[in-house]
């Protein structure tokens, strides 16, 4: 009796593929069920908006009362304050010059999340930051050039029905005689003041496009990106790039492109070991963008402590470890390794947008002390690359 395991042949792979697909199908009719429609239900009380404002309770309804600002919606039982959308607290900045926006001079920041390496917490990280900066009031463009579009479905899009890669992504730009801008692929989001390039799986085929013309012309493919982001770039303040974990032509377009790179890498040895790879490839790939005329300064390169668990020995000296080697390159806060966080993305969102009882448990806010820590950081690197923004850090002490 012949006891070899037999061969798997194609046709069972593709049963397999059919079965992962289904599952994958169910998921999304779940999070994208008729009538369940992204939107944001964030209310902010009259204290909140006003730490939010950077003005006091009585500017506020002091400015409602002369006509300013318009009268707050109140519950019609209780006559008391609905609360106030970030769309309204963002009037509430205008109204008293508050609003964060970089002076017209100061270059926007195209900020690149980027490693070579699957599950780092990039798409993660890029969501809660493009929220984090939202809240802040700032003008924010996130541009997903992953096809695996885990951040495009995050806001609210199925990637697989609401996108066509031939007309809202960046596929149509990176071909030969594209469009001239990338305004035709921005979409506003259910969040005040993020807009969105989509991705679907049909952006991979950039990827065969690129690698064909590399050879033929490179300065096109090296420049595509960076040109199309230039195109939009005086819409906003800060643009958020979230490319494929891979080294291919879309991961080279985008650190072309990108004016600053946050790295995200896990305290554990293969990570660690993969960052440290990424790193020296990233050195020889830059050179070799600078052979071709794509060299690039970058306002800052910054490495981000992800997935970290205070309670793992292990990460602890990792964590020890990549504080001595980098000690100039890491960011102090770190992005924790939070069910809330692995909760949150299971039904496609964030912990910036949980409300009710769930934001009032130890953990959420122990999960949303974190992540404000890193877009603090993150958001103070930024202001330090505008001019326009240097009086007042020096005024705050921060520069």
């Amino acid at each position: 009796m012949n006891s070899a395991v037999p061969p798997v042949t194609l046709e069972e792979l593709a049963v397999l593929s059919q079965r992962a697909s289904m599952v994958i199908e169910r998921l999304r009719e779940r999070v994208f069920a008729p009538g369940t429609q992204k939107q944001l239900d964030l209310l902010f009380n009259v204290r909140t908006a006003a730490e939010m404002v950077g003005r006091s309770e009585k500017a506020i309804r002091d400015a409602e009362t002369d006509g300013r600002l318009p009268e707050p919606v109140k519950d019609a039982t209780t006559n008391r304050r609905n609360g106030y959308s970030l769309a309204e607290v963002n009037r509430m900045r205008e109204v008293f010059g508050t609003l964060p926006h970089r002076a017209p001079d100061d270059p926007p920041m195209v900020m690149a999340v980027q490693n070579f390496k699957g599950g780092v917490g990039k798409s993660t990280l890029v969501v809660h930051l493009a929220q984090y900066f939202a809240l802040k009031g700032y003008r924010v463009c996130v541009i997903d050039c992953d096809s695996q579009a885990s951040t495009t479905a995050v806001f609210g899009l199925n990637p697989d029905v609401d996108v066509d890669e031939d007309e809202d992504t960046l596929y149509p730009f990176l071909q030969h005689g594209g469009p001239k801008t990338l305004h035709y692929a921005l979409r506003a989001t259910y969040w005040p003041g993020i807009a969105l390039i989509p991705a679907n799986l049909g952006l991979y085929d950039a990827e065969y496009e690129f690698a064909a013309r590399m050879a033929r012309d490179p300065t096109f493919i090296l420049d595509r990106l960076r040109e199309g982001v230039a195109s939009i770039a005086d819409q906003f303040d800060i643009i958020l790039l979230d490319p494929p974990p891979a080294l291919g032509m879309l991961s080279l377009s985008v650190l072309r492109a990108a004016n600053a790179l946050l790295i995200p890498a896990p305290p554990n040895n293969i990570d660690f070991a993969s960052t440290a790879h990424f790193l020296k490839m990233m050195e020889s790939t830059l050179a070799e963008l600078a052979r071709h005329g794509g060299a690039r300064e970058y306002s800052f390169v910054k490495i981000l402590t992800s997935k970290m668990n205070d309670q793992k020995s292990a990460h602890q000296a990792i964590k020890r470890m990549m504080d001595a080697v980098f000690p100039q390159d890491m960011l102090s806060a770190s992005l924790k390794d939070s069910a809330e966080i692995d909760n949150a993305t299971a039904n496609l969102m964030t912990v910036y947008e949980l409300t009710g009882p769930a934001t009032r448990t130890e953990t959420h806010k122990r999960c949303r002390a974190y992540l404000d820590a890193v877009g603090r950081e993150v958001e103070l690197l930024i202001r330090k690359t505008w001019p326009g923004h240097h009086r007042q850090l020096r005024k705050e002490g921060l520069l």
